[in-house]
């Protein structure tokens, strides 16, 4: 019986550390998708726009709004959702 219980928490724990991984990389995912969505309106500024000066700077803009909303999600990931 003893063993049968120690199995059943042993499990629980395994299930509750999924859920805890689970938990953070949706965090993660959650922060890059948002960093794209922010990005976007300068990629399809930079798409419709005739400078190319204007085209690059929205171009870097937009880059720049991913680059750090992968990064923060990067950091979530390291950090293991505390």
């Amino acid at each position: 019986m003893k063993t049968i219980f120690t199995a059943a928490a042993a499990a629980g724990l395994l299930a509750l550390g999924a859920c805890s991984e689970s938990a953070t990389e949706n965090k993660a995912e959650n922060i890059e998708e948002a960093a794209e969505n922010m990005a976007q309106p300068y990629e399809d500024a930079a798409y419709n726009t005739t400078n190319e000066v204007a085209e690059s700077q929205l171009e870097n803009t937009a880059e720049s709004i991913e680059e750090a909303g992968e990064n923060r999600a990067d950091a979530v990931r390291n950090a293991g959702g505390e």
